[in-house]
């Protein structure tokens, strides 16, 4: 049983905040080389590097938009200067936003298409040329609102049900290449978006959600990382293609 990533090299987009930075700092601790993207968030992001780098572990801070072809292919030579080729992609950057469905606009949709489903595609095609023809492992991070949809995210609920879509059909196609693709569909999460959502510690709103989950209590983003650490690893070297919920029991 192995889940040492020593001298892998791990890409983990939008790992500024959120899920992402829990994804980041548990690859560093199983010993991957990481790479925290951000589109905005410098400051962030350089903080993140510094949690990593305290404890002994090796990452750099690369900023790009996942949404642009030019930004991605960037950030994957800048990966390959600093670290070598990628063994791991976790494509974590993306959006949400809550809205009615009369009330969702068409700068919304492409927003969230945008970096949610075309930022995977890219960053997903530009990994496939780094790995070199050793394989690799991408990870997709999707929700279960893909397969469970909730009121007023039906946008993010489409973009991410097309996440989990590309995983399956692009499994098909890359693993004859040994690259794995599986895609992570957490629940709720404690992470600064629930606040930025009005949902503070002990609100009833937030007792509402914790009642919702079997086990008892939201995941947090190191739960999610622990689960990326495994799919990247080598015990996990028959899976692929496949949509993990992540969510505690969330109904």
């Amino acid at each position: 049983m192995n889940k040492d990533l020593t001298n892998k090299v791990a890409i983990v987009t939008g790992a500024s905040k959120g899920i992402g930075v829990g994804i980041a700092k548990q690859l560093s601790t199983a010993g991957a080389k990481v790479i925290v993207n951000y589109a905005s968030s410098k400051a962030d992001a350089e903080r993140v590097v510094g949690e990593i780098t305290a404890n002994g572990g090796t990452a750099m801070a690369i900023q790009a938009d996942v949404s642009k072809a030019t930004d991605v292919k960037r950030l994957f030579e800048e990966t390959n200067n600093a670290f070598g080729n990628i063994d791991i992609l976790v494509n974590n950057a993306g959006v949400f936003e809550v809205a009615s469905y009369e009330a969702s606009t068409e700068d919304a949709f492409h927003r969230m298409f945008n970096i949610n489903v075309l930022g995977t595609l890219i960053a997903s095609q530009e990994a496939v040329k780094h790995f070199e023809g050793k394989g690799g492992s991408i990870i997709n991070i999707s929700s279960v609102v893909s397969k469970n949809p909730e009121p007023f995210v039906s946008l993010y609920s489409a973009s991410k049900a097309a996440v989990s879509m590309l995983t399956k059909a692009s499994s098909q196609e890359l693993g004859p290449k040994n690259i794995r693709v599986n895609s992570i569909l957490p629940g709720t999460i404690h992470t600064e978006g629930l606040i930025n959502l009005g949902i503070e510690k002990d609100s009833d709103m937030l007792k509402g959600l914790v009642a919702r989950v079997a086990l008892g209590r939201l995941a947090k983003p190191t739960d999610v990382g622990d689960l990326v650490v495994f799919l990247s690893s080598d015990e996990a070297t028959m899976i692929t293609g496949q949509e993990i919920d992540i969510s505690g029991g969330m109904r």
